[in-house]
């Protein structure tokens, strides 16, 4: 008997109480492929089923495994809804689904009529599909259905941080049924070639042991440099089979089945093998330790591939497949030490992953804040903020940052924001052909080919059968290879549905080579042998960021005449009137620019631009370079500071800011009406800043500024003293330590909350103390500095008694004199 099934009827049990139930099955307990139908079977879910898998091959093996149990097809009884398939009828009582299929299940219909369960399967993988399909069901459930229920399962779950946002969830745990599993540490030598050590510790494996074998690697340029290496070692009765996502299905069920008879098999898998996966005749594991993950970087929007250790619980993951089926070995290929320094768990992919997608099924659920919603890992703000400016380029969010018309026809579509805008800019144009057209760019762009160039038009000329079934699916109309043919069409309309999704990957060359700056202000490259090396202009459709490079690298384009996608997308392009400095000179040039974002597309200089046209190149030339290029005086920057600490210190005053990028800001106000005439970098720098600051305070704000922040300070000995003002210090004032005699206490300003720190100096103005307590200063260090200053300056007065003495500016004769 499985072990699921020795805990199924403490499940059912909470199934029937608890609205979340959380369920810790091990590798092998039947989870996945036999608790289904005892729920099923039990009665106890009032409605349909909705299993997540978070990965596709995953889903279509579990489904089919159910539905062979049933001895059915799926289809019936057991359903599956994935892209680009789907096998459901009103017979379906569980639909196992994937990516972002529940998702859009809640979007459609947030009470889930007709549903009485949602299981999330592999939880612990932190899908990002898997982290919003829960923070949405949980909002249904709280808000539209407290019957609904919802089990988390997993091999490897993370109590801690489930058991924080379901205190009160029932916590089921069951065995895993597995057999013994040898694990050894084999740490491979890193100075040398990663393949071929790799391969050399499989080839040892398989002749030390009988089986087939399953070799995890980070991706799938490892998996076929190992195969490479792998096919000249091992002889014709052990078959190399690679298992990643992208390959077809053929392949796929290749890897996963049983090998021939008389033959065994050697495995190379990226991460996709660690879970609910069978695959057929394995024993032995060889783990690399490594596995290459998404790092989505907000500052630029690029996404950077980057290998990593993988965490305990894979390493649990990855060496339990040994022992699925009988007693088996798993090599690990690093050191025990490096494996106990491992962190505990996988980071979640919502921590790293581009959320635009995520955001836009947010504001379509009509959720404006994350923290309206419950989440096991809140997304990263930095994130959503790209993700909000992306979705604000695409048009689909507003000024308020609200779904605008084209946004909620975007968020309709089973698509990535980008190709969805896309998607939507075809619909617009009512042309069939047209439609095809982007559904097909979209099922390339979502599996883009892995070899054959960066030129979007060779794969736009030969589309392989799985693109053409996913275009047919998303236009809802038959798309056959036919499409190629029609030259005339792709060359009107790919430009302009291409910028519709990504206008700001619209990149100029650099040097008439393989580099490019895209409209972003990012800079690109292309491979050395693209043929695409020399287009003056290129659509960037896919580009990422490799982990030692400061450019990033073109993976898939498409070169375009820019006068054209000027005249078809005129709202992409801006006149600039622009002012800069001829540094030889040292005078203004100004010019005519057309920009595509960052990009100049064309110059022209601008002989006799009238005043108007000065003063406003100017404020954006300022606004571009920064006000370091204004001659900033002290008593300018002064000014700053005493308004910025009168906002900080006195809440009420409606004072205007003064930081710097609020007076970037409001150049046009304060600065530009007094340019007229300046031509030249020496009248810039001629310009009273501190006078035409001042004039953004009225009569009163200045008065109540000189009263409370006064930018001198009246000594006892009737002389005035600048005070020098700061935002990370007191204030100070740097005086001679006579005039301050017969003060008890330092000055203070603001009411008393700011107290002046005194700089005392000598006569020659030189310091002699800092001091915050003056009184403490007088009764203390003053008496050793009072015993050096009377043999260096016996003229000057240096009383016993300084607090009680009056202040003087003068000598002691002078003194006398004045009497």
């Amino acid at each position: 008997m499985l072990p699921i099934l020795e805990v199924s009827e403490s499940l059912l049990a909470a199934l029937k109480s608890s609205p979340q139930v959380l369920l810790h099955a091990p590798t092998g307990a039947g989870k996945s492929t036999v608790l289904p139908l005892e729920i099923l079977k039990s009665g106890v879910i009032n409605g349909r089923i909705i299993m997540l898998e978070p990965r596709r091959l995953a889903a279509r093996s579990v489904a089919t495994r159910l539905a062979q149990q049933l001895g059915e097809e799926v289809g019936n009884t057991i359903g599956l809804r994935m892209r680009s398939e789907t096998k459901v009828s009103r017979h379906t009582c569980l639909e196992v689904v994937t990516e972002g299929v529940l998702a859009r299940q809640l979007q459609s219909d947030p009470m889930l009529e007709g549903i009485g369960l949602v299981i999330l399967d592999e939880f612990h993988e932190r899908n990002l599909q898997a982290d919003l399909g829960l923070a949405l069901l949980l909002d249904t459930q709280q808000a539209l259905r407290d019957d609904l229920r919802i089990l988390l399962m997993s091999a490897t779950l993370d109590n801690q941080g489930l058991t924080q946002l379901f205190p009160e969830a029932p916590v089921i745990t069951s065995q895993g049924r597995t057999f013994p599993v040898v694990r050894e540490y084999h740490p491979i030598n890193s100075n040398k070639l990663f393949h071929k050590e790799v391969a050399s510790v499989v080839w040892q494996l398989l002749q030390q042991e009988p089986g087939s074998l399953l070799l995890f690697l980070p991706g799938v340029g490892e998996i076929e440099k190992v195969r490479a290496e792998l096919s000249s070692m091992v002889s014709e009765d052990i078959l190399l089979c690679p298992l990643y996502g992208a390959l077809s299905l053929q392949a796929q069920q290749q890897a996963i089945q049983v090998a021939p008879k008389g033959k065994r098999k050697v495995v190379l898998a990226t991460n996709i093998a660690e879970t609910s996966l069978t695959i057929e005749g394995i024993r032995l594991v060889v783990d690399s330790g490594f596995e290459r993950v998404g790092q989505f970087n907000p500052r630029t929007g690029l996404t950077k591939l980057v290998k990593q250790r993988i965490s305990q619980a894979s390493m649990a993951q990855r060496a339990g497949r040994a022992g699925r089926l009988e007693a088996g070995m798993c090599w690990h290929l690093f050191s025990e030490e490096q494996a106990e320094r491992a962190a505990q768990f996988s980071e979640a992919e919502i921590n790293q992953s581009d959320l635009s997608g995520l955001w836009l099924s947010l504001l379509q659920w009509g959720c404006h804040d994350t923290a309206q919603l419950n989440w096991l890992s809140p997304p990263p703000q930095p994130a959503i903020a790209a993700a909000k400016g992306l979705l604000t380029k695409l048009g689909a969010v507003d000024s308020q940052g609200k779904l605008t018309v084209l946004g909620q026809k975007m968020a309709a579509f089973a698509s990535e924001v980008r190709t969805a805008a896309m998607l939507c800019k075809a619909q617009e144009s009512q042309n069939k052909n047209v439609m095809q057209l982007a559904a097909l760019l979209t099922a390339i762009i979502e599996e883009p080919p892995r070899n054959g160039g960066c030129d979007l038009r060779s794969f736009i000329e030969r589309p392989t059968d799985n693109w053409c079934k996913r275009a047919s699916m998303l236009s809802e109309q038959k798309v056959s290879n036919k499409i190629s043919q029609q030259g005339a069409l792709i060359s009107e309309w790919l430009p302009t549905l291409l910028a519709a999704a990504f206008p700001d990957r619209i990149a100029k060359s650099r040097d008439n080579q393989l580099r490019y700056q895209l409209a972003s202000g990012l800079g690109a490259s292309l491979n050395e042998s693209d043929s695409l090396i020399g287009s003056p202009w290129l659509m960037v459709v896919s580009v990422w960021q490799p982990e030692n490079s400061a450019d990033a690298r073109i993976s898939l384009a498409y070169p375009i005449e820019i006068e054209q996608l000027q005249v078809d997308n005129p709202t992409l392009f801006r006149s600039q009137e622009t002012v800069e400095w001829d540094e030889q000179k040292g005078t203004l040039l100004a010019w005519k620019r057309l920009q595509c974002g960052q990009l100049v597309v064309k110059s022209e200089r601008l002989t006799n631009p009238d005043k108007t046209e000065i003063r406003q190149a100017l404020v954006y030339w300022l606004k571009q370079n920064g006000l370091q290029q204004l001659n900033w005086q002290e008593d300018a920057l002064q000014l700053c500071i005493r308004c910025t600490l009168a906002k900080q210190l006195f809440p009420e005053v409606n004072f205007p800011d003064f930081d710097e990028n609020a007076l970037l800001d409001s150049l046009g106000e304060w600065l530009e009406p007094y340019l007229d005439g300046v031509t030249n970098k020496q009248k810039l720098q001629q310009i009273n800043l501190a006078k035409l600051l001042i004039n953004r305070l009225d009569w009163q704000q200045q008065q109540w500024l000189q009263s409370q922040f006064p930018d001198t300070y009246h000594a006892p000995s009737l002389h005035d003293v600048s005070i020098h003002y700061a935002l990370d210090k007191p204030p100070f004032i740097e005086i001679r330590m006579q005039e301050m005699y017969g003060e008890k206490t330092n000055p203070t300003v603001a009411q008393g909350k700011l107290t002046l720190t005194l700089s005392l100096l000598s006569p020659a103005m030189r310091p002699l103390q800092i001091t915050q307590d003056l009184g403490a200063f007088w009764q203390g260090s003053y008496k050793e500095i009072q015993k050096e200053m009377k043999g260096r300056y016996p003229k000057h007065l240096w009383p016993d008694d300084p607090a009680n003495t009056a202040p003087t500016r003068q000598t002691k004769k002078a003194m006398m004199s004045t009497k």
